[in-house]
């Protein structure tokens, strides 16, 4: 007789296996999060894997392929983030804020693909079709050849899918669907982990592109089980500040091309529009030198993009000092504070400081050290920085300045932009900077010292 299921208990939060019920999940701390699960069965008893088996096709790493065809969307910014366009039979997952556009930014790029003759389907599990068509309304894609379905059984839009046969489904969302072969909540880990694996199996098995909406955690990451992100091809979140009208498309996986690409939108009465110049935008308001404002000459995925550093000091009113980031790893904003005050004798202490990056930007690259050091000595010091220059290198923990990739294309896109300085680590690789005065430094010191006299 066959062994039963051993049940098991997974955390709602973090996907973690427990063997028993505990009231706090032992993986991310998280309480009354554990959900009883039974796993599937290993099959009948004595069978082996070799008789359950089929020998698998092997081939060489010589052997060469034609590569993923492409479908472009209409949308150049969707086609940079996906890395030249949809590619058929493949899985993509978009995560984003409530309200942040994620239904705005599908139903425009399957509105372009169906009047461009792809066939599309479009099944929302949250909104009656009658609400998605008043959105398309709205967005002026009434016309649009876009098929419609509002259903959130698993089992029904397979069936639908494979008799319709489309070169595009979008799922809206996840977190919506119920599978009748699993006895667990819709948005269940259970739930979430079969409706994906099973959308992503009939992808591969027909041909058929999917995107799967998911929502997100109050800390940005999709939610249910990690494993959904990686049973997918393609991972992209859609970012932005809700008091800002600038959107970003960001891929954190693509296997079907670079990953860390952004795409930039605005937010339009009209619905999203592509912003071709997303450098141009982000520096919109700097009309006049002001201190704080330092110009970072950033690097996103294979796009140079340049931002605007904020940063105020003032006396602190209370006894403890106040250290407000937004757009920014406040642990690496902590770091160069340190360096400033260790290795350049720059007292912070007393002061509050705030920073942010201007147009609800989000840095996370390294290179963004020097010009947030940049940022803080001026507000310090009250001395506006030339509004002709640019900034960027990495900060160590001894003060040196350490050389960053791509610097050509940096400068290059301050060029265009109209700027004629740049300063930089000493030892930067430059072929050729024509139009641009380089102002290489050695370290920290040499900026506090040379620019602001501080230290």
């Amino acid at each position: 007789m066959a062994k039963p299921a051993t049940p098991s208990f997974a955390c709602t939060a973090c996907g973690a296996l427990h063997r028993k019920w505990v009231g706090r999940c032992e993986g991310c701390g998280a309480w009354n999060t554990l959900h009883e699960e039974v796993p599937l069965s290993a099959g009948p008893a004595g069978r082996t894997l070799a008789a359950r088996g089929r020998s698998v096709a092997l081939s060489a790493l010589t052997d060469a392929e034609a590569p993923p065809p492409r479908v472009p969307t209409g949308l150049a910014e969707v086609d940079r983030v996906l890395g030249g366009g949809l590619v058929p039979a493949s899985a993509i997952l978009l995560g984003g804020d409530p309200g942040i556009g994620k239904s705005t930014l599908l139903l425009q790029t399957a509105a372009h693909l169906a009047r461009g003759g792809l066939s599309t389907i479009y099944i929302s599990g949250e909104e009656a079709a009658a609400q998605v068509r008043m959105r398309a309304a709205r967005l002026g894609l009434a016309d649009a050849p876009v098929r419609l379905g509002a259903e959130t059984a698993l089992r029904d839009i397979l069936t639908t899918l494979d008799a319709e046969r489309p070169g595009l489904a979008v799922i809206d969302s996840i977190q919506t669907l119920w599978s009748d072969q699993v006895e667990a909540a819709p948005g269940s880990v259970a739930q979430v982990r079969a409706a994906a694996h099973e959308l992503v199996s009939f992808a591969k098995r027909r041909g058929v592109a999917v995107v799967l909406v998911g929502h997100v955690t109050k800390d940005g990451q999709i939610a249910g089980p990690r494993v959904v992100e990686h049973m997918v091809d393609t991972v992209l979140y859609f970012e932005g500040e809700r008091g800002h009208p600038f959107r970003i498309l960001r891929s954190v996986k693509n296997r079907f091309g670079p990953a860390d690409e952004i795409g930039v939108f605005e937010m339009t009465g009209g619905g999203l529009a592509e912003v071709a110049n997303p450098s141009a935008l982000f520096l919109s308001e700097r009309d006049r030198p002001a201190p704080g404002s330092a110009v970072l000459a950033g690097m996103e995925g294979t796009r140079p993009v340049l931002t605007e550093i904020q940063a105020l000091v003032a006396p602190a009113p209370f006894g403890t000092p106040r250290r407000t980031v937004v757009g920014l790893d406040a642990g690496r904003v902590a770091t160069v504070l340190a360096v400033l005050e260790a290795r350049c004798a720059v007292p912070f202490a007393g002061l509050d400081v705030f920073l942010n990056v201007a147009g609800g930007m989000k840095v996370g690259e390294p290179a963004a050290d020097l010009a947030v050091a940049a940022a803080l000595l001026s507000a310090r010091e009250d001395r506006a920085i030339p509004p002709e220059m640019v900034f960027f290198g990495e900060v160590s923990l001894s003060g040196a300045l350490r050389p960053v990739g791509q610097t050509e294309n940096r400068l290059k896109e301050a060029r265009k932009l109209g700027f004629t300085a740049a300063a930089l680590p000493a030892g930067s690789r430059l072929a050729a900077a024509e139009g641009m005065a380089l102002h290489e430094m050695p370290d920290l010191a040499a900026l506090a010292g040379g620019m602001f006299g501080a230290g």
